[in-house]
């Protein structure tokens, strides 16, 4: 099944990626809810133990970046509805990281996150809203923790499945950044290949991670 389900991915990735640099909005409203909803599917159907802790979590999260997704795609201002909800996904990817490497055990990856996300949010803070400032700045945070905490779990683990956990928070980190500095700071053209590129990329990446928990 997960070798259906990679392509079907990819193919409704592509076309929402091209959906949203069209103008194509009915495009957009049935392949980027579907598209998260083939990668949910895909770390239902990997195959482990159906009680492990680390799979519900990203399971969790991918429910609520279904959630975000459909939020943000909306033609109202659901924005603050939409970070609400991936900060919800971020706590529960955070959750899987941590249910077998504890949290913060590499102090390196920790400062290293936290430098870089600091400079973002101090590069961007004078273009954000200010009712948006501080709801940004925790989500910031909890991004940065769930970055962190995914990349100490590929360092201390080492697998295939545990460094491909690493690269998907890395990416959504990326995918983050190029979303909120298209919005508020510098609109560019190509904006939703980089952002949503890279983001349905973490989101495979994170889904593929559960197998760390296979021995």
């Amino acid at each position: 099944m997960t070798s259906t389900l990679l392509p079907l991915i990819a193919l409704c990735a592509a076309l929402t990626i091209y959906g949203e640099i069209a103008g194509r909005r009915r495009l957009v409203y049935l392949c980027k809810p579907l598209t998260t909803i083939l990668i949910l599917l895909l770390a239902a159907a990997l195959p482990l133990e159906p009680g492990s802790r680390y799979r519900s979590a990203v399971l969790i999260g991918l429910l609520f970046s279904l959630a975000g997704d459909v939020l943000l795609m909306l033609p109202h201002d659901l924005f603050l509805a939409g970070v609400v909800a991936f900060l919800a996904a971020h706590i529960a990817y955070l959750t899987a990281f941590t249910s077998l490497v504890p949290l913060a055990a590499s102090p390196a990856a920790w400062a290293a996150v936290a430098v870089v996300v600091a400079v973002i949010l101090a590069a961007l803070w004078r273009r954000l809203p200010a009712r948006l400032r501080p709801a940004l700045a925790a989500y910031a945070a909890v991004l940065g923790a769930m970055t962190a905490q995914a990349i100490t779990q590929g360092v201390l683990v080492g697998s295939a499945a545990a460094m491909a956990g690493a690269a998907g928070g890395v990416l959504f980190l990326a995918s983050d950044s190029a979303l909120v500095t298209n919005r508020f700071a510098r609109a560019f053209r190509l904006a939703p290949l980089l952002v949503l590129g890279t983001y349905y990329a973490a989101q495979v990446l994170i889904a593929l991670s559960s197998l760390v928990t296979i021995r």
